[in-house]
């Protein structure tokens, strides 16, 4: 059944989606920010910027503490009232990039901005802020404080930002908090991550004042969390063609005990695992993603901007069999449900229980955010006394649940993305298994927050692939 469609109608959605394109465009600037007054509130004393510099070239904590306060210098020591530091994608944002990166580090000193071709967000993690810790414990209280306020910009599109908080992640893991909370600059193509926190969704055409209202608000903003989702993925002896930089080989993955696997596993298997922030797919639209991916890195002169990206995706759409299939295609293998099955446990339940996949799906998506494919909504605003029926709750960031939808082909999944439907709502979940069979198809298709690739398949064995939540959420700064 679908979704009989949200609270409002078409025409308010489709005004609201231009609005929050103009407002993403930040073509209404706010209150004038003195530059020296936002300099001082962000900047942390320049022996703790030297100390960090040192630090990560010499991938050694200690080695910034040579770095001392020293009077004779003639900078006024003061502890900022938030520092930050920015990691900026200077290869993004198209000719925006380099001036951006200029303009930040005018506002803030060279030592807080860091260039993702040349610091890596690990590597700051690691030695940066492993440098504020030990200069704290040996009793530096302007060290213990930038490190108590520190938080974080990043300056790119959503596999940037996913980058850098997967890597703010681990210091969860190993116990070192406060973990810095992350404000966003979009420079990337959907921007999607971006969009749900209030920081817009493209690069604004005021970029120069626009800088430091972003700058000051991610000093002020309220401070919120995100969900994050870790896939495993576990296959007979094989591996994964072209695997995303997200998804990397592991030793063994550790599937839920509480399903029970059908059938004999083979004696080796592979294991993969990675984290997702927005989305998890599988099908025609991952297929079409994957083709256009390997023709940008091919002929990356043929994909140079939002227009020709999307007549080559529609190209590829066509040609694949997303809009129209093919006559010589057998029926019987154009839905996802002749090789996939799909479990699901809902939220504070440790029952497993299997979901039907309607025959005509051909695109499954689980989404954590709100916005899709630059700010779409495909799962809908839904009426009440629907999501009732359906056992659905209101869809959130940090609600520890992924809504599941499927796309039938490209003509229904252009009305969804115009909002002129909903898409084929199958499920809310807290923990996802697909399983797989291959049968006729030797490979199917995938991706990960835009980041496609090719799954290989057994005809004899099953391939898993088990979501859950990651325990503990990135900290978010929203920009509204």
């Amino acid at each position: 059944m679908e979704s009989p469609g949200p609270d409002t109608s078409r025409y308010t959605a489709a005004r609201s989606s231009v609005i929050d394109s103009f407002k993403g465009c930040s073509i209404m600037s706010g209150p004038r920010i003195p530059k020296e007054e936002l300099r001082r509130k962000i900047t942390m004393p320049l022996y703790l910027r030297l100390a960090i510099r040192d630090a990560i070239l010499s991938n050694n904590v200690a080695f910034g503490d040579h770095h001392h306060p020293h009077p004779a210098s003639g900078e006024a020591f003061h502890s900022p009232e938030s520092p930050l530091v920015v990691f900026i994608n200077s290869r993004s944002g198209g000719r925006h990039g380099p001036e951006l990166k200029e303009r930040l580090q005018d506002l803030m000193g060279e030592q807080q901005v860091f260039d993702l071709q040349f610091v890596k967000p690990h590597e700051f993690v690691k030695y940066g802020l492993g440098c504020l810790e030990n200069l704290a414990d040996l009793g530096d209280t302007f060290a213990r404080d930038a490190r108590e306020k520190l938080k974080v910009v990043v300056a790119g599109g959503d596999g940037t930002v996913g980058w850098v908080l997967g890597s703010l992640g681990e210091l969860h893991k190993e116990g070192r908090e406060p973990v810095p909370a992350t404000a966003i600059i979009p420079l990337g193509t959907g921007n999607d991550l971006s969009r749900s926190f209030g920081w817009g969704g493209s690069f604004p055409f005021n970029w120069k004042s626009a800088i430091k209202s972003s700058l000051d608000r991610a000093t002020t903003g309220p401070i919120c969390r995100l969900d994050s989702w870790i896939v495993s993925i576990l296959l007979p002896n094989g591996e994964v063609v072209d695997p995303p930089h997200s998804l990397k080989p592991v030793e063994e993955c550790l599937l839920d005990q509480g399903l029970e696997i059908d059938g004999e596993l083979p004696e080796k298997m592979t294991c993969y695992e990675g984290v997702f922030y927005n989305y998890f797919s599988i099908g025609m639209d991952a297929q079409v993603a994957y083709s256009f991916h390997n023709l940008r890195n091919e002929k990356p002169y043929l994909a140079q901007g939002p227009i020709a990206n999307k007549l080559i995706y529609s190209g590829y759409g066509c040609t694949q069999g997303w809009f129209f299939t093919p006559c010589m295609s057998d029926p019987s293998l154009r839905g996802l449900n002749n090789i996939v099955r799909m479990y699901i446990k809902k939220v504070n339940s440790s029952e497993w229980e299997q979901i039907s996949i309607p025959s005509s799906v051909r695109s499954l998506v689980a989404l954590n955010l709100n916005n899709y494919a630059s700010g779409r909504n495909p799962w809908g605003n839904l009426k009440p006394d629907y999501m009732e029926k359906r056992g659905f709750v209101e869809a959130h960031v940090d609600d520890g649940l992924l809504e599941i939808f499927g796309l039938k082909q490209g003509w229904h999944a252009s009305f969804v993305m115009t909002e002129l439907i909903s898409a084929k709502h199958i499920a809310q979940a807290a923990v996802i298994r697909f399983e797989f069979r291959g049968g006729e198809w030797q490979e199917s298709y995938m991706q990960m927050d835009g980041e496609p690739w090719k799954q290989p398949m057994d005809k004899d064995y099953s391939t898993f692939v088990e979501i859950k939540r990651v325990p503990f959420q990135s900290v978010m700064i929203h920009g509204e």
